[in-house]
């Protein structure tokens, strides 16, 4: 970021908002700076149409590794007509990356870690370098890494806003149907969360969403959510940050 490197300025300036509002306050303070990260995935309706009534010309970063269902596909271009969203941008891997690393396209059986992060870590890196903001859809109900989520953070000099971080299965399930979203359609299948076609299999609960990624292993995230050096993006203390 530019300016604001002050941690403390930032949490305050944004504190007690949440949502719609803080989506507004964000973009209304960054012009032009802002991006939002989707998925398109089980949840992701709710945070696009909260984009789509604050401002539809947000610039929605969409990873397709090139191994997703097509039924994400298809909801993808659902949403995307339905919420009157005029700058999706489709980001996908380097064709040498892909050529060196996985030419037979078989890496996620080998290597979990390396095929997300040249299918995702490193295309998104290289997509979001002309933004200071960066917005997604984690929540703390899903656990792991994300269960001390904080609305904002900075990582790699970027400011990282979630505004859904404090949301429930349940807000998020009143939310849909009070304003009519569609379902992704693989939910009706027995999918809480909705990865890639290789690592993703039906399962996990409205409160554990997550359970049906990448199954039996320890992997809880994928590289959307990983800095440029690749760890993953946590809250990050106001110690650790120059002022």
């Amino acid at each position: 970021m530019q300016a604001d490197t002050n941690f403390n300025a930032v949490v305050e300036r944004y504190a007690g908002i949440e949502g719609r509002d803080l989506i507004r306050q964000v973009v209304r303070d960054y012009p032009g700076r802002v991006a939002l990260l989707s998925s398109f995935g089980a949840e992701s309706s709710v945070l696009l149409h909260m984009v789509s009534e604050v401002a539809p010309d947000i610039p929605v970063l969409f990873l397709d590794t090139g191994k997703l269902f097509d039924e994400t596909i298809d909801y993808r271009d659902q949403l995307v007509r339905e919420l009157g969203l005029t700058d999706l941008r489709v980001i996908t891997p380097d064709a040498g990356d892909l050529a060196r690393n996985d030419p037979d396209g078989d890496l996620n059986s080998r290597n979990t870690d390396l095929c997300c992060h040249i299918r995702k870590t490193v295309p998104l890196s290289r997509a979001t370098e002309g933004f200071d903001v960066l917005i997604s859809g984690r929540k703390r109900f899903h656990g792991a890494t994300r269960s001390d989520l904080e609305f904002v953070s900075i990582q790699d000099d970027k400011l990282k806003v979630e505004p859904l971080a404090a949301y429930s299965a349940l807000d998020l399930k009143t939310y849909m149907q009070t304003h009519h979203l569609p379902s992704h359609p693989l939910r009706l299948q027995g999918y809480h969360s909705i990865g890639c076609v290789p690592c993703t299999v039906p399962g996990g609960t409205d409160d554990d969403p997550r359970a049906g990624r990448w199954e039996g292993s320890e992997k809880t995230e994928c590289g959307i959510h990983f800095s440029a050096n690749g760890t993953i993006i946590r809250t990050v203390s106001r110690e650790t940050v120059s002022a």
